[in-house]
This record gives structure tokens, C-alpha cells and sequence, in this order.
């Protein structure tokens, strides 16, 4: 079922961030080309696999927005994208993310307590984002039935375990050696 995930992420070329190992793939750069079928197989898996008793999807912007995008499509819930701009709204919540290639502020609007969410990103790779995104959730009354990272890279899964206690459902296990994505396992596994 994940062929072209497979295909997509061993072809991603490798970039250097200081001495990050960043991976340019449409997943989660949205370069070269998304192909539907791919964004279909991952919205398929995420289907499949999360806790869909929600309300709310919830991405993580930019790159969680197509994500959510496709499964938002395939199962008629509303999302919602946390933001790196400020609106000003009110019950705006701001958020302090740090990852493993820099830092910003995120900012979350039109999510109340007691509302079922499925949290969606592209990436966990340092955990920075989803550690600070889960907490501060939690913190503001949401019940996160699912927290999903297409892409678990690194120790970011381990690391978001550690810090909040929520497990992170990830489709595709993958590391960067000698300068290539090597799959490591998938969800299927």
C-alpha cells in the first residue's frame, strides 16, 4: 500500500543544515511534485490506522496543510492549521517550537476545551514541535485521540514519548546514511 512513499522518500535528495540531515521530498517540502497517489496512500494509512472519533483535524503548518488537506477530504472532518502568524483572534494561543534546524513561534486558533483532535505533521525528527504543540494542546483542554507524524526521522518519536507520554503514530520509519533515505520500517511492518 505505501509503494509510492517508499519510492518517493528513497529518491529525496539530501541537504545540509549545520550538521542536520534534511531530506527535500514533496511529504514534507512540497518539492519536486506531490503526486496524488502518494498524498492518497498516506491519507489511505493515516485512515487506517488513527483514532478518527474526532472532531477536529489538526496540521501543523506548512507542510501538515496538504496532509490534512487529503484526509479532511476522505473523511468529511473540518481541520484547522496552527499558524506561524499571529492573527490577533481571540483565544489565540502562541507556541514556542524549537526544531533541529531552527525556531519559531506557532500560533493556534479556533480549537475549544473538551473538542476530540487528531494532530497531524509532516515530520518528527527532533520532537521539538510536537512536544511543544502536545503540551500546550493538552494544556488548553483538548483531548488529542491521535498524534500523527507521517515521517519518524531520528529519535524525535522516543524524545515526544519521553516529554509528554503520548505515543506518535508514524507511517514511515526512515533514517539518512551515506547521504541517502534508507526506510527503516513502515506502519505495514
Amino acid at each position: 500500500m505505501l509503494e509510492e512513499v517508499i519510492k518517493s522518500l528513497e529518491a529525496s535528495p539530501i541537504v545540509k543544515k549545520g550538521d542536520y540531515n534534511y531530506f527535500v521530498n514533496p511529504i514534507s517540502d512540497g518539492v519536486p511534485a506531490m503526486d496524488p497517489l502518494l498524498l492518497r496512500e498516506l491519507a489511505l494509512a493515516v485512515h487506517k490506522y488513527a483514532d478518527l472519533n474526532i472532531d477536529k483535524i489538526v496540521a501543523v503548518e506548512a507542510m501538515g496543510i496538504h496532509l490534512a488537506t487529503a484526509l479532511s477530504l476522505a473523511t468529511d472532518i473540518p481541520f484547522v492549521v496552527i499558524r506561524k502568524r499571529q492573527y490577533g483572534l481571540p483565544g489565540e494561543t502562541e507556541v514556542y517550537q524549537k526544531t533541529g534546524y531552527g525556531s519559531s513561534n506557532l500560533y493556534v486558533n479556533d480549537l475549544h476545551e473538551g473538542e476530540k483532535i487528531l494532530l497531524i505533521d509532516d515530520v518528527v525528527s527532533t520532537g521539538g514541535t510536537l512536544v511543544a504543540l502536545i503540551k500546550t494542546l493538552e494544556d488548553m483542554g483538548l483531548d488529542l485521540k491521535s498524534v500523527v507524524a507521517i515521517i519518524d526521522k531520528g529519535d524525535g518519536k522516543k524524545i515526544v514519548k519521553k516529554e509528554t507520554g503520548v505515543d506518535v503514530l508514524s507511517i514511515v520509519k526512515l533514517d539518512v546514511i551515506d547521504g541517502k533515505v534508507v526506510i527503516e520500517s513502515t506502519i505495514e511492518d
